[in-house]
């Protein structure tokens, strides 16, 4: 399926989306389509076919029957030579599917070129790789027995990928999803339809069996999104995305008590300490704060600073943040681009509003730019002033919008950091050793930066604690959650 990407700046002639079952692709069975819209300008840019139960029950019909199929004998090298061609592939294709990612999400091309595009070929190379180093346990029991473990696939997976950063986290599912033998239906996000859909194609291409990977587009609630979530012939559902929507797809999959994956929400504190080097976390958190529109759920949104340097990072940040540039994505200079859709600007502009009735100073930012009124576009806003107890402070605004706060002590901040349902991550700036062990031990969070935030070895824990999550993910962690252990006891 051949997807058109930009002719001129951000604008393509319009195209469709459809599904992709069973190896090739087609519309619903209804007829039924949605809009698909560029947030940059606020253009449709194309039809995507809605489908619902049918369509999903067709998907995991094909999944089942793949599962037992051709990709069923397959040998570890043969699984190995596919998965790692998808992702070459992906990289022979970077600037078609940079292009689209930037069209669905609005991000900077630039950062759907360095980072988004590469980094989904690199979990293909990553867990190839990996996926020959996997092993299993043995024990003897003196000379009465032997007991070892055998892994095999845990069939068919549900997975379910958010808008933010469509391609990497399809593809941070999917590569170890396969690697571990089995078949998958991917529900993408209505809003960012454009790369997955052209997955399906590079799949086949890199000599996928058909019906190994199944793409279905549609809605959440009473749609292709609950059809996924409560279908009695998937065995796993691991999702990305908004915490309430974790919750209703965790009540959907309890009726047939699927295995289940969720990295969630954050509400995530920067720590930053006076003994910090403060040029160097001022950088980190101009990143930390504002890539991707701050539409990431890493973000250090809840900035802390101790008092004694506080205004001298405070005055930093505000300049650098100044520097930023807001505008087309498909502009080189542009460092901040616009955010999905209006309703989620709108939703982010509410916390803005809410802010200043809390009693919160806009130091910065806090609009519309100027000339873009066009697209969904915001300032990065830095919020300071605002009360400990907040809902700008409690809730994950998931915008370039964050506060700062000042504290007095150690115990004081692990506090505040831990005053939240969420345990997603965190970032500690220090050059205390003792402290920044101190510190990050006792942070409720699944992952915890020191001195940097983001970086990234795949083969460690990802995931969060409290509502930000369920399990992990990550080098064995994905293999665990995507494969089933059986134990065999030989007696001697």
């Amino acid at each position: 399926m051949n997807l058109q990407t930009a002719t001129s700046a951000n604008r393509v002639q319009p195209f469709d989306c459809r599904h992709f079952i069973n190896g090739r692709y087609f519309a619903s069975e209804s007829g039924k389509t949605f809009d698909n819209m560029n947030p940059a300008t606020k253009e449709v840019i194309g039809k995507v076919s809605e489908g619902g139960k049918k369509e999903i029950d067709l998907a995991v019909a094909a999944a089942r029957r793949a599962l037992n199929g051709r990709w069923k004998n397959m040998t570890g090298d043969d699984r190995i030579r596919i998965i790692r061609k998808i992702g070459d592939i992906i990289l022979e294709r970077k600037d078609e599917l940079a292009k689209l990612e930037t069209l669905d999400t609005g991000k900077p091309l630039s950062l759907s070129s360095t980072m988004d595009i590469p980094r989904a070929a690199f979990n293909f190379h990553f867990f190839a790789d990996f996926m020959r180093g996997v092993g299993t346990e043995a024990y003897q029991t003196d000379d009465i027995a032997i007991n070892y473990a055998i892994r095999r696939p845990v069939g068919v997976v549900g997975l379910i990928n958010p808008w933010n950063l469509p391609l990497l986290l399809l593809t941070w599912k999917l590569a170890p999803c396969l690697a571990a033998g089995n078949t998958a239906v991917i529900k993408p996000a209505e809003l960012t339809p454009l790369t997955a859909t052209l997955l399906g194609e590079i799949c086949q291409e890199a000599g996928l069996p058909d019906g190994v990977v199944n793409i279905v587009h549609g809605f959440g609630p009473e749609s292709a999104g609950s059809a996924l979530s409560e279908h009695p012939d998937v065995d796993a559902i691991s999702f990305t995305g908004e915490t309430t929507t974790g919750k209703i797809i965790m009540e959907a999959a309890s009726k047939t008590l699927k295995k289940l994956s969720f990295e969630l929400g954050g509400k995530n504190p920067n720590i930053i300490f006076a003994d910090a080097d403060i040029d160097e976390a001022v950088e980190t958190t101009l990143k930390s704060s504002f890539v991707n529109q701050g539409e990431v759920c890493m973000c250090g949104s809840r900035i802390y600073v101790e008092r004694e340097a506080y205004d001298e990072f405070l005055d930093a940040f505000i300049s650098k943040t100044k520097e930023l540039r807001v505008g087309d994505p498909f502009d080189p200079e542009t460092n901040i681009g616009a955010l999905i859709s209006a309703e989620h600007t709108e939703r982010v502009m509410n916390y803005i509003t809410l802010a200043k009735k809390e009693g919160g100073d806009i130091v910065i930012g806090g609009g519309r730019p100027e000339g873009l009124e066009s697209g969904c576009y915001l300032e990065p806003t830095i919020i300071t002033g605002i009360s400990r107890s907040s809902r700008v402070v409690k809730e994950e605004i998931f915008g370039p919008v964050v506060t700062v706060i000042p504290f007095d002590d150690e115990d004081e901040v692990i506090a505040q950091a831990n005053d939240t349902h969420y345990g997603l991550s965190a970032t500690v700036w220090t050059n205390d050793l003792r402290r920044a062990h101190r510190v990050a031990g006792q942070i409720e969070a699944g992952m915890v930066w020191v001195n940097t935030w983001f970086l990234r070895d795949l083969r460690t824990p990802f995931g969060g604690m409290k509502q930000s999550g369920l399990g992990r993910e990550g080098g064995m962690h994905s293999f665990e959650f995507f494969s089933e252990l059986s134990n065999i006891c030989i007696k001697l």
